[in-house]
C-alpha cells in the first residue's frame, strides 16, 4: 500500500491555502514547492471526514461518478487531494481509490510547508 502511495504522490506543500473555502490541518513536511494550475481539481477531506470538490461538499458515495463527469472531456487527469493530518489514514485511501478509479492518472498530494506553518504558529502569538 505504501508503494502505491509513492507512485502516486507528489508533494505540492505550496499549493495556497487560500484557494480553498474549505479549512484543514494539512500535513507538515520539507519539501519542494509546487504550484497548481487555475482550473486545478481540489478534493478535500476534512476533519470530519466530510468531501469536497475545490468548494462544493460531495457524498462520498457519489465522488466517483461526479469526477468521471467532470474529467470526461478533460485530457489532463490530475488532480489535488488536500486531508487533514488527523484524518484516518485509512479514510485518505478509500478518497485515493475513488479518485484513482475515476480514471485519474495524477494524484498530487497537498501538504504544507515546515516554513509556512512555523510562520503560522509565531503570528499566532
Amino acid at each position: 500500500m505504501l508503494v502505491l502511495l509513492i507512485i502516486f504522490m507528489v508533494t505540492a506543500p505550496m499549493l495556497q491555502q487560500s484557494q480553498s473555502q474549505v479549512n484543514v490541518d494539512l500535513p507538515n513536511v520539507l519539501a519542494s514547492p509546487a504550484t497548481a494550475a487555475e482550473d486545478a481539481v481540489i478534493i478535500t477531506v476534512d476533519l470530519n471526514s466530510r468531501v469536497f470538490i475545490n468548494d462544493s461538499q460531495v457524498q462520498p458515495a457519489d465522488l466517483g461518478e461526479k469526477l468521471s463527469v467532470l474529467f470526461k472531456s478533460r485530457s489532463k487527469k490530475e488532480i489535488f487531494l488536500r486531508a487533514d493530518q488527523n484524518v484516518p489514514y485509512g479514510e485518505v485511501v478509500k478518497t485515493m481509490a475513488v479518485i484513482r478509479k475515476a480514471g485519474i492518472t495524477r494524484l498530487n498530494m497537498v501538504t504544507e510547508s515546515l516554513k509556512s506553518k512555523s510562520k503560522k504558529t509565531s503570528s499566532r502569538r
